[in-house]
């Protein structure tokens, strides 16, 4: 079995924001070309994320929130406590991968999840991320370097939405929000991160997963 079918899942529980996008950063630097993909699963506390390309006037108001730039594309997002953040740090160029594919496959994932659940959601193709009727489930914004992914998508679960509303989310004013609670009764994170990861291994055709708790040692 080659390191090209086998995946690492990270189970990382809460973290801040910024010590996981150094560890992003740090890990698709260093590593080999020969080395396994990995998947890190994990809730932020409260933040805001503003893209590479992201516009300020698109923070509408300021609270105690801290906002931090990131080196993903797209505009401002905010992450927060009962949201499903998953990272796939995945060497594109040895999957031969472009893109556009990751982004679909990742949007698929979401959607077929979401669909364990009876519910039907979409992707837009001019605007990233995953929606149900007019409302956005999902955002997705990711950074391509030396050839392997990082940063990734943000699932709602059952969380406090209200900072949404501090901002245009992903540059769109009025665009609404919504979490996987407003349709299930108390849903769990961990089993929608266990199905989205399943999920997700399937799409890629990985056949070796491994999980571990904590980051890497580097």
């Amino acid at each position: 079995m080659t390191e090209q079918n086998r995946l690492i899942i990270r189970h990382l529980g809460r973290q801040d924001y910024s010590p996981i996008l150094q560890a992003m950063r740090d890990f698709t630097d260093q590593r080999s070309p020969e080395q396994a993909d990995e998947l890190w699963l994990v809730e932020h506390q409260p933040v805001f994320t503003q893209g590479q390309a992201g516009k300020p006037e698109h923070l509408l108001a300021s609270s105690d929130i801290p906002v931090i730039q990131a080196d993903r594309g797209g505009q401002v997002t905010y992450h927060g406590p009962g949201q499903l953040v998953a990272y796939p740090l995945l060497n594109i160029r040895r999957r031969k991968l472009g893109v556009r594919q990751l982004v679909s496959v990742i949007e698929q994932t979401i959607i077929d999840t979401l669909a364990l659940y009876q519910i039907s959601a979409f992707a837009k193709p001019d605007a990233p991320g995953v929606y149900i009727e007019h409302k956005k489930i999902a955002s997705l914004g990711l950074r391509i370097r030396k050839g392997c992914s990082f940063h990734g998508l943000a699932l709602n679960i059952d969380m406090d939405l209200s900072p949404f509303l501090l901002i245009n989310p992903c540059g769109y004013a009025g665009l609404e929000m919504a979490q996987l609670s407003d349709y299930v009764d108390s849903p769990n994170i961990e089993q929608v991160a266990e199905q989205l990861s399943t999920i997700l291994a399937q799409q890629l055709d990985y056949r070796n997963i491994e999980h571990q708790q904590g980051l890497p040692t580097l």
